[in-house]
This record gives structure tokens, C-alpha cells and sequence, in this order.
């Protein structure tokens, strides 16, 4: 029996690597490349609609209002539709929404659009994260996420120039903010449809599995299934007043505040500091997008090989942090480019192992509205960190007083993560690990 696992494993783990991974990434660069494009919007819209950075900031954030309200209802008409019926329907939704942002035209209709589309991608990311672990089983769970979650930097490689240069189309009545809210939010549209084509909701449906692999898959991810407590429908509520749920969403409140809070300005910082054109802003902003994803894969794949989650969140929280301290004092270009890769790539590192480590207690109902709740709270982050630079940038003109109120999170979340990890964890190879 040890002989057959050790052979079936890394072969079935191959093929679901190589057979989902990629369209699910695709699927998660064009659902974040419609989030974070208004970085760019921005910088003709402040002028042309009179925008300021406050209304701005809280535009920006205001997104993930809807994603609060709106994730744990989606994430279980997911679990009730299917992935395939309900993140189609979702991509369509949110890429008409995406179209339509080009009708801003004040203060009130950009916190709309926002606010809707924050909603109607709302069960998008958890409802992925159910899918793969249904899919993969915990030992490769790390590393699939880490893959997964490489579409967040990555979408600001290829959105960045893309945008940038989008911003100098001006024609048929349109300005280039306009052209890029449309032209990129077709995507979304299309391959929302395709989705309903190509995934299967379940292992038992994987047609390129062949019967030895499918058989070791779906015992290997049953056993794992019947050794994590299930909730029943009677509990449910249990899962979203767990104390457990809450700390890890203050674990991952953190990786929000950073992510959205760097993501959302980064175009509007270099500029600030080099006066570069958009296009080479564009260009600059993809630097510390790749750096991120090298860290992410990297922290990923060690979680993976060590069995460890604890470390492997909390220690890159602190190197975060460090990261937007020093972007918080840098005075030129390169000092501060550089402590905001340092804190963007460190803080989405900590994703992998954090969601191995949260989701290694969930099954059933509880993963559903557990990765929901943890998503949705701590996604309020998102509106956090965008909203708190824009504070400080309408206040004294500068974004030292954000960045540091970043870093000052995401020492709270590695101290959390260090303090929760201690508990024993089924992956890990001691409870001390």
C-alpha cells in the first residue's frame, strides 16, 4: 500500500497541477486585474473628474464593502450551485460591471461602481479555495494555493504596462481611463462563459484521471475528510462566531491591508516620486510584482516540504513590515519602490501557509462558510489600507503616516499567527513545529 502511494502520489498530484492550476490561475489574473486597474484610472480621473486622493482612497476600498456583504451568502449558493454554474455566473457579472465603470462621473457613481463590483466578485477567491480543497489533498494544498495566488502579482505584471499604455487611447468620444475599464473588462465576460465548459465541480468527474489515480484521489481525500470535525447545518452559526475563525481572519487581515494598501497606490507613488509618464510607470510598478511572485512560490513550496505553517506566516509578516517601514523613510525612487516590493511580496508569501493552516480543521459546511467568513472580514482590510494612505496623503500630502500604520498591522498579524499556529496542526510534524 506504501509502495502504490508513494508512486500514485506524485503523479496524480502532477496532473491536477498541470490540468487545473492554469485555468484557475487565468481565471484569478483577470478577476484582479478588474480590481486594482483603477490604480491607473486614477491617475487621469483625479483630474478630469476632480477627484481627490481621500475620495479616492475610499473609492478604492469601498469594493470590499460589497465583498463583506455579499461573500458568505455567494460562497454557499456556490456550495449549493456548483463552482461551475456560480463562478460563471459571478465572471460575466462582474465583467459588465467592470465595462460599465466608464459612466463615472463623480464622487457617487465611482463608490457605486466600485461597491458593485466588489459584490459581484465576492465568491470568487473563496469559492476557489473550497474547489481546490476539494481537489488537492493537504500535503500539496500549500503549494496549489501559492500557485494559485502567484495571479495576484502577476496580473499587476501584465496589467501594469497594459493599463499604462491604455491610458493614452483617446477616441470615439472615450479618454483612456474609459477605453481601459472597457477594454479590460472584457475578459472576464469570456471566460466567465468558458468556465461553465470547463470545470468540473468534483474529482469523481475528472475524465483525465484514469481509474487507479481517481481511486487513490478520492480515497486519499476521504480519509482526510473523515478525520476533520464536521459541523452539521444545526451548528452552523457555531462556525461564524468561532474564536478560531477570528484570529485567523485577524491573521489575514494584514495580508488585505498590504496587499490593497501597496497595489492601489503603487502607480500613484512612483509617479509621485519620479514624474515618469504613465506608460513608464506602468513599467516600473511590474518590478515589485515580480519579485512578489518569486517569494510567494518560494515560501510555498517550503511550507510544503517542511510541514510547518506557523513560521512560514508569521516570519514573513515581520519581514513585511520592515518592508513598508523602510518605504515609510525612503526619499528617493528606489528606497521606496524597493521597501513596498519587499513589504507586497512578503505579505502575500504568508498566503500559502496561511490558508493550509486555516483550512486543515474545515470540512463540509465549515469550509464553506469558514473560508467565506475568514475572506470576507479580513478583506476588510482592502478597504483599510487604501482608505488609510489616502488619509494621510489628504492630510499632510505625504504617505509616511499610512505605510507605517500598515507595518504596524502586520506586526499584530505575525504575532497572531505565531501565537495561533502553536496549536496542533494535523500537517505538521510536532505540535511545536
Amino acid at each position: 500500500m506504501e509502495t502504490t502511494t508513494n508512486r500514485l502520489e506524485p503523479a496524480v498530484i502532477s496532473r491536477l497541477m498541470w490540468r487545473l492550476m492554469p485555468f484557475l490561475f487565468l481565471l484569478y489574473i483577470i478577476a484582479y486585474l478588474d480590481r486594482i486597474n483603477v490604480s491607473f484610472g486614477v491617475l487621469q480621473m483625479r483630474e478630469q473628474l476632480g477627484l481627490s486622493d481621500r475620495v479616492y482612497g475610499r473609492a478604492a476600498g469601498i469594493f470590499f464593502a460589497g465583498y463583506f456583504l455579499f461573500q458568505v451568502p455567494s460562497n454557499l449558493v456556490l456550495e449549493k450551485f456548483g463552482v461551475r454554474r456560480w463562478i460563471s455566473a459571478l465572471m460575466v457579472t462582474w465583467g459588465v460591471i467592470s465595462c460599465l465603470m466608464i459612466f463615472i462621473r463623480g464622487p457617487i457613481s465611482f463608490y457605486t461602481m466600485r461597491f458593485l463590483l466588489g459584490a459581484a466578485e465576492a465568491g470568487f477567491f473563496p469559492g476557489m479555495i473550497l474547489y481546490m480543497k476539494r481537489w488537492f489533498p493537504a500535503s500539496a494544498r500549500a503549494r496549489a494555493v501559492a500557485w494559485f495566488m502567484t495571479a495576484n502579482p502577476l496580473a499587476g505584471v501584465v496589467g501594469s504596462p497594459i493599463s499604462g499604455a491604455l491610458l493614452g487611447l483617446h477616441s470615439g468620444g472615450l479618454t483612456g481611463w474609459q477605453w481601459m475599464f472597457l477594454i479590460e473588462g472584457l475578459p472576464a465576460i469570456v471566460f466567465g462563459a468558458a468556465v461553465f465548459w470547463t470545470l468540473a465541480d468534483h474529482p469523481q468527474e475528472a475524465e483525465w484521471l484514469n481509474g487507479e489515480e481517481k481511486r487513490w484521489l478520492l480515497d486519499k481525500l476521504a480519509t482526510e475528510q473523515r478525520s476533520e470535525p464536521a459541523v452539521s447545518q444545526a451548528d452552523f452559526w457555531k462556525v461564524l462566531v468561532s474564536p478560531r475563525i477570528w484570529f485567523l481572519s485577524m491573521v489575514y487581515f494584514g495580508v488585505s491591508t498590504t496587499m490593497y494598501g501597496v497595489t492601489l497606490w503603487l502607480p500613484s507613488v512612483i509617479r509621485s516620486f519620479s514624474g515618469l509618464s504613465f506608460f513608464w510607470t506602468g513599467v516600473i510598478a511590474v518590478l515589485p510584482f515580480l519579485i512578489t511572485v518569486v517569494v510567494m512560490v518560494a515560501v510555498g513550496i517550503h511550507s510544503d516540504r517542511a510541514g510547518e505553517r506557523r513560521w512560514h506566516t508569521a516570519i514573513p509578516a515581520f519581514t513585511a513590515a520592515a518592508g513598508m517601514v523602510l518605504a515609510a523613510y525612503g526619499s528617493s525612487t528606489l528606497v521606496v519602490v524597493t521597501g513596498l516590493a519587499m513589504g507586497m511580496a512578503f505579505a502575500e508569501a504568508m498566503c500559502g501557509p496561511f490558508w493550509a493552516m486555516a483550512t486543515s480543521r474545515m470540512a463540509g459546511l465549515s469550509a464553506a462558510a469558514g473560508i467565506a467568513v475568514i475572506n470576507s472580514l479580513a478583506n476588510l482590510g482592502g478597504y483599510f489600507g487604501p482608505d488609510i494612505i489616502g488619509k494621510f496623503r489628504t492630510a499632510n500630502g505625504g504617505f509616511k503616516g499610512g505605510l507605517l500604520a500598515i507595518a504596524a498591522v502586520l506586526i499584530v498579524s505575525g504575532v497572531v499567527a505565531v501565537l495561533l499556529g502553536g496549536q496542533p496542526d494535523p500537517l505538521s510534524r510536532s505540535a511545536d513545529s
